[in-house]
């Protein structure tokens, strides 16, 4: 853990309708209710599998250190029924929080409009690897990668700059990376207002 010292880490645009399409996916790959935090284990996976791939998550959803591992923290908001972007609506339209507290169900496939065909294949290898483990036991894995920082109790953000780091990318990529976020996170700006 060794690149603490940059101040100001790469932060991608939550994106809720992919989001909720890839959680889809794992879901209907799983085909019955699964337990959140191996969804969310299996997203951040997914995520950080397309990061190193193809120089962007799938989600954009920005990770955090958590006692049982990293977690993209939009979506496990929208599983606990907190409202992001108002993308909760949505997300409730096509999955539930079962009445257990610990398990998600698929409740009507959405569109695939938003996710690439190369994030599909990340997220179905991230399924074809994962989904068959415990989700405790998979949360335990996500404490190997070097990302995690051990909270104590709290959550710590991820500095996607240090994970760029560890997948061994040169800083000329990682800079251009945070360009392309920043040019998009403007863009959303402008187009907002």
């Amino acid at each position: 853990m060794g690149f603490r010292d940059v101040d100001m880490s790469i932060s991608f645009r939550f994106h809720p309708e992919k989001a909720i399409e890839a959680a889809a996916m794992l879901l209907k790959l799983h085909g019955k209710p699964m337990k959140y935090i191996g969804l969310l284990k299996m997203l951040y996976i997914a995520d950080r599998i397309a990061l190193e791939r193809m120089d962007q998550p799938i989600t954009g959803d920005k990770g955090y250190s958590l006692d049982w591992g990293l977690v993209p923290s939009n979506v496990y908001n929208l599983i606990k029924g907190n409202s992001v972007d108002n993308a909760l609506p949505l997300w409730q339209k096509y999955i539930s929080k079962n009445d257990d507290g610990y398990t998600v169900s698929l409740k009507a496939s959405p569109p695939n409009d938003y996710v690439s065909e190369k994030a599909q294949q990340i997220i179905k290898e991230v399924y074809e690897k994962y989904g068959h483990l415990n989700p405790f036991d998979l949360a335990m894995l996500t404490h190997d990668f070097p990302e995690w920082e051990d909270p104590h109790g709290s959550s710590i953000p991820v500095n996607v700059d240090n994970v760029l780091r560890y997948m061994n990318k040169p800083e000329e990529e990682i800079e251009a990376i945070r360009q392309e976020a920043a040019r998009e996170a403007y863009l959303d700006m402008v187009l907002a207002a």
